[in-house]
């Protein structure tokens, strides 16, 4: 179509040739058509490609739901293309309909005593099946806070043979993890939309060094690609990352658009400290988050006591975050 058109007229900058360039080219395209249709030629269409297949403007697949949708397409589509591939054999498993069904889920991480459990109860505003809260590591295994109709404690050993839950493939871990893994199921508002998953306090000095009985930073792994959110839980108190909690934080690599760092307790310092304390938590995750950007640390306090400092709220503190 441009052998058509002039070699000056199409280099040419001038604006009038270009606009003679493009009136050649409009009276040659419709002398084409005109001279196609004249032989019985149906002229190309430019998108013919689109509605080629007619069968597939007939029997267009329609869902009730969102969610029926994305499971068909993946038992028809996806599906077959993983299992041809064995990505189910070195991956993750296939997925079934728990895995659809399932609540958004939150990830809570952190060392012992960080308020991890406390976070759940202020949320929940009540206590749940099998909460402990002290000083000491209370959290011994991982908790899924489920919404339920009645209050109760599912141990991990039927958690992963029960079709309506997400956890079947959590079963590779061994017996010595589904000891230290239970469902609570509990009746609230708030896990009508959300679950939460609480995770046993991270260990430092000597205590670290003792063997959990199980992969613990392989099931961090599980967790936090199929959770929506993750939680870094710091203590105001406890700034230090022990080689645990640094090898819990390298678990999560990869997922660090799901990752929020919370600076919690920050109530038990005066607004002095609590800048102090800031630096000193910005200047230990430097040393382990090996990123250029600056990681945004939420600062506040999640218990249903009053505030000791209260000068905390105003404003300026509120900049630091």
């Amino acid at each position: 179509m441009s052998s058509m058109i002039p070699k000056v007229l199409q280099k040419s900058r001038n604006p009038q040739d270009k606009n003679r360039a493009r009136h050649l080219f409009i009276v040659y395209y419709n002398k084409r058509e005109s001279d196609l249709a004249a032989a019985g030629v149906a002229p190309a269409n430019m998108f013919s490609w689109i509605n080629n297949d007619e069968a597939k403007k007939k029997n267009l697949d329609l869902y009730d739901t969102v969610l029926e949708g994305l499971k068909k397409v993946y038992k028809q589509k996806v599906l077959p293309l993983e299992s041809s591939y064995l990505y189910h054999d070195f991956h993750s498993p296939a997925l079934d309909d728990p895995d659809f069904d399932a609540k958004p889920m939150i990830l809570l991480v952190g060392q012992y005593s960080t308020g991890k459990t406390t976070f759940i109860r202020y949320l929940l505003e009540k206590d749940f099946p099998g909460i402990r809260i002290g000083p000491e590591p209370t959290t011994d295994g991982f908790i899924a806070v489920m919404h339920g109709e009645t209050d109760g404690v599912i141990p991990g050993n039927a958690l992963v043979v029960d079709p309506k839950k997400p956890f079947r493939p959590l079963s590779k871990f061994g017996n010595s993890f589904l000891n230290r893994f239970q469902c609570s199921s509990l009746n609230s508002n708030v896990l009508k939309g959300i679950s939460i998953i609480d995770t046993p306090g991270i260990l430092s000095g000597e205590k670290q060094r003792v063997d959990r009985g199980y992969e613990f930073t392989g099931v961090l792994e599980w967790f936090a690609e199929r959770v929506d959110r993750i939680i870094l839980l710091f203590d105001a108190h406890k700034l230090d990352i022990s080689d645990e909690f640094r090898r819990s934080i390298e678990a999560l690599k990869g997922h660090d658009d799901k990752i929020r760092i919370v600076l919690n307790k920050a109530d038990m310092v005066d607004h002095q400290q609590l800048m102090r304390v800031y630096g000193a938590l910005m200047w230990s995750l430097g040393k382990v988050l090996n990123t250029p950007e600056v990681a945004r640390v939420y600062i506040g306090s999640f218990w249903d006591q009053p505030l000791r400092y209260d000068v905390n709220r105003r404003p300026s503190t509120i900049k630091c975050h």
